[in-house]
């Protein structure tokens, strides 16, 4: 069955060329050209993808990208920006977005990218096919990966997409080291030389969200020289629980 992605963007050139990529993927592309038109047709889904601008008419990217983040349905984003300052990127990451690209890029990089999602997406079809996907509880944290909900202490913690994603393979893999490229192949879908800052922030953010004294960490940590793991010792000492028990 063909992937089905949505794109909005209101340059109808480099929509058109999007599209044309994204068709020699064996997609099925419908376009948008602008933020309220891409909302209506994102919540009428379902789609695989999103590739979504961030500056838009009538409604931006990052509106449209925290209002589907604010459903009930989870569809990976691709965020596309003119915008090259690092704070621009991390707030369309904070907002859900899944990956960004800044223009220009080439459409090499955005089929890599686009790739990459698709990966991720057929790993975690898998892991739904084989296995009941059980909640896992450790320390003062649950991590849900049914409803990709984390609570600590009772109160829910609000992640981005790939920070719950890095999260949970994490803790499916107590006290295995991983390094930097390592996480990009098997979080983020892809390897490239050079992104493994990108790692380094995104685990920053999530500990600031997770942990409670960041410079201490308690369940992410820092194996120096090498990469980083998850507590082994916490986990033992925690339980998995199937999905559904209590």
């Amino acid at each position: 069955m063909a992937r089905r992605v949505l794109v909005v963007e209101d340059n109808a050139d480099i929509a058109e060329l999007v599209a044309l990529h994204l068709r020699d993927l064996g997609c099925e592309v419908v376009l948008a050209a602008d933020g309220m038109a891409g909302y209506e047709l994102a919540t009428a889904g379902p789609w695989d993808l999103i590739v979504l601008d961030l500056m838009l008419p009538r409604m931006e990217g990052l509106e449209l990208c925290r209002r589907l983040r604010a459903g009930d349905s989870y569809t990976p984003i691709l965020m596309l920006t003119a915008r090259s300052s690092e704070i621009d990127r991390v707030v369309g990451l904070e907002m859900g977005a899944d990956d960004y690209l800044t223009k220009p890029f080439s459409m090499r990089e955005l089929i890599a990218r686009v790739k990459a999602i698709f990966r991720r997406l057929d790993a975690l079809g898998k892991d739904d096919a084989e296995s009941d996907r059980p909640r896992i509880a450790v320390g003062e944290m649950t991590i849900d990966p049914e409803k990709r909900q984390v609570v600590i202490g009772g109160a829910p913690v609000e992640l981005t997409a790939r920070e719950f994603d890095l999260l949970f393979h994490f803790a499916r893999h107590p006290g295995r080291v991983y390094t930097r490229q390592q996480l990009l192949d098997l979080v983020w879908g892809y390897g490239h030389e050079g992104y493994e800052h990108t790692v380094n922030s995104h685990i920053n953010r999530l500990r600031a969200k997770i942990e409670p004294d960041p410079s201490h960490p308690t369940y992410v940590l820092t194996v120096w020289g090498v990469g980083y793991k998850f507590n082994d010792r916490l986990a033992a000492a925690g339980r998995t629980e199937t999905a559904g028990t209590r």
